[in-house]
């Protein structure tokens, strides 16, 4: 992989690059789309990267169709599927981890305190492997999207960092691999997410401004369906990701809801 990025950055090739962790949906394919049409070279990795997931999450029970996603990527004009081993990336004896800092503090990084340290790790490990131009990343993982970029501007790593719009099913679900976890019957549970998240953009396009009422009604509105379980709803300042009392400046609201087994994530944009 490394040999082939260097050959083709000597002939002038700007590389386009999205990393993914495999069972592919149309989130995935718009990343790609989009780097189709930024770079000469497209590249993709699947790879489930082990060291993001807690010993409690679902690592062994992850999606997987190694077959079906490159048929997905050569539809979409994928150059080169970058697919290592566990042991290429993570040989015995690894010891080696890059930590976020401030941003990985909130949000997912509660709950969830190694993932952050497990994403930064392994964007770090395939930057330096495929060595890209540019890499895209969805906006439904907005504080994941939010730290490598502040990465990449600490470690002068000089890629073009590039936020793509959430893709939703047309009901309005975000796309995301986990949603295949989703029994039938709790659809309507999954769906309340992105209502409540659409409902509080309307409030504060109608005017209001204090984010514990915007919260308090989005709890209400997930919480009336059964077997969802709040793991965070908050409004934060879309840089830092710092909680505001107020939209008084550009703000994310982010929220996280177990439904069933199956941990959701969702956001959208507040802008006073």
């Amino acid at each position: 992989m490394q040999k082939h990025s260097e050959r083709m950055r000597q002939e002038g090739r700007t590389l386009s690059f999205v990393p993914t962790m495999g069972f592919l949906h149309d989130g995935h394919l718009s990343l790609m789309q989009a780097g189709r049409q930024r770079g000469d070279r497209l590249i993709i990795s699947i790879f489930v990267n082990p060291t993001q997931f807690a010993p409690n999450e679902d690592f062994d029970s992850y999606p997987r169709d190694f077959e079906r996603d490159l048929d997905l990527a050569r539809e979409v004009g994928v150059d080169v599927v970058f697919a290592p081993q566990r042991e290429s990336l993570y040989p015995d004896g690894y010891q080696t981890y890059v930590r976020s800092e401030g941003l990985s503090n909130h949000l997912c990084g509660i709950s969830r305190p190694i993932f952050f340290t497990g994403v930064a790790t392994i964007v770090t490990k395939l930057f330096h492997i495929v060595m890209p131009t540019i890499a895209l990343f969805g906006e439904k993982d907005y504080q994941q999207l939010t730290v490598i970029r502040r990465m990449v501007q600490d470690l002068n790593m000089g890629i073009e960092i590039i936020g793509c719009p959430t893709v939703r099913e047309p009901d309005g679900l975000a796309m995301s691999s986990r949603n295949a976890y989703l029994k039938p019957e709790q659809r309507a549970a999954a769906l309340s997410l992105s209502q409540a998240l659409f409902h509080a953009s309307k409030r504060v396009q109608s005017g209001e401004t204090e984010t514990s009422t915007i919260i308090e009604d989005a709890f209400k509105r997930i919480t009336a369906h059964a077997e969802t379980e709040v793991d965070y709803i908050a409004v934060v300042d879309a840089e830092t990701l710092v909680d505001i009392e107020a939209i008084d400046r550009p703000a994310r609201m982010a929220l996280a809801v177990r439904v069933g087994t199956t941990r959701l994530i969702d956001n959208i944009a507040l802008n006073p």
